[in-house]
């Protein structure tokens, strides 16, 4: 009879201890795996040039963004997400500039752009006939929002990466959106 409390004892305690095994394990495997480092939004303007020159791989899609911030843009404010598994990469740079520079950036850009729209967003934009995906006002307190009717979005270039069943599920987009009224621009890339 001692044999078999015995057998059963070490029976509840091997399944006691493969079951703390089991769920400690999967609990430390999990940690590992989602303790890498967290994906940052940067919105600091005095890493502009880093982003420009180093940390956007694909310089196609920032040759129009300027080399620097103008001494003359005002209001400057500066968004960068490097993207994440689950995201795609961000970069834009918003600012007031002097009337005759943004006249001068429409021109130029209205003259080269692929795409053209009046304010709304990437949904907006995609979901037109022959429509591709833009961006979303980022720069403007931190939260994607339409750009209002006032701007002019002048898609560059878009590029679709997705399949024929699932069309733009990947792909990149860059370009300028420019208020000719608030004198503002904003210059955008994005991959998803």
């Amino acid at each position: 009879m001692k044999q078999s409390y015995l057998v059963r004892f070490a029976t509840i305690a091997l399944l006691s201890l493969g079951s703390v095994g089991v769920i400690g394990g999967g609990f430390f495997l999990t940690q590992a795996f989602n303790h890498r480092s967290e994906t940052e939004i940067v919105i600091d303007n005095s890493n502009y040039q880093e982003i420009r020159h180093n940390s956007w791989s694909n310089k196609t899609q920032i040759n129009h963004f300027p080399a620097t911030i103008p001494l003359e843009g005002t209001d400057v404010r500066v968004i960068y997400y490097p993207g994440s598994s689950e995201y795609g990469r961000i970069f834009q740079l918003h600012m007031k500039l002097p009337e005759q520079q943004i006249k001068k950036a429409l021109s130029e850009y209205r003259d080269i752009a692929k795409y053209k729209y009046q304010g709304g967003d990437t949904n907006d934009h995609a979901n037109q006939k022959n429509g591709v995906p833009t961006t979303f006002l980022y720069t403007s307190d931190l939260q994607a929002e339409t750009f209002p009717s006032t701007y002019e979005i002048l898609v560059l270039n878009a590029n679709n990466r997705g399949s024929s069943d699932f069309p733009w599920n990947h792909g990149d987009s860059y370009g300028v959106a420019i208020d000719k009224i608030a004198s503002e621009i904003v210059y955008w890339a994005e991959e998803w």
